[in-house]
């Protein structure tokens, strides 16, 4: 599978490489960052999750992109900032099993300086435009305000319908927004 590439102002938006699980691990693998999912993960989990992402790309020629900041000398430049994308729902129990689902992790550091909103609608731009996506499905918890404040503000709408319990999580609650193409496209004009 073919490298994948996004560029945005201040952002590089690409697909893992070898190695890379461990510069993701140093700066978003943190108590903090992962307290909504549960504790952050050991060697062997960080391992999975690093096959996970590959084989995703592989399959899929998308994923949820390592984000790193454009080494521009601003704020953060040329560092890793966490990940933020695209990838088929896969979790157990979901029920929009198959269908295209956007999500994002950064570091503390990164957090209130526009890097989440700035990367997911390069995202959604992608599942849009390049992978013909009709419709695009965010999850998280109640708790998580940022996170569901984020995808109202891309204009994603609340789906209780799509709600459903994760249990691999410390919060099983997992509630749903969407956006259509359509939504999208009307959006952006």
């Amino acid at each position: 599978m073919a490298d994948f590439r996004l560029e945005t102002e201040r952002l590089v938006l690409r697909n893992w490489k070898p190695g890379d699980i461990d510069r993701y691990a140093a700066v978003a693998n943190t108590p903090e960052v992962t307290r909504w999912l549960g504790p952050p993960l050991d060697a062997a989990g960080l391992a999975a999750t690093e096959a996970r992402v590959m084989a995703c790309h592989q399959h899929h020629g998308h994923c949820f992109w390592l984000v790193q900041r454009h080494d521009d000398g601003g704020h953060l430049a040329g560092e890793v900032l966490g990940f933020c994308g695209i990838k088929r729902d896969d979790a157990p129990g979901s029920p929009y099993l198959g269908g295209f689902e956007i999500g994002w992790r950064l570091r503390t550091d990164a957090w209130g300086r526009g890097y989440a909103r700035e990367a997911a609608t390069a995202s959604l731009d992608a599942a849009f435009g390049r992978f013909a996506a009709g419709e695009v499905i965010a999850y998280t918890v109640i708790e998580n305000t940022p996170s569901w404040g984020l995808m109202e503000r891309l204009g994603m709408r609340r789906r209780p319908d799509l709600d459903y319990e994760d249990h691999r999580f410390v919060i099983p609650a997992q509630l749903a927004w969407t956006i259509s193409a359509e939504s999208w496209s009307a959006r952006a004009a």
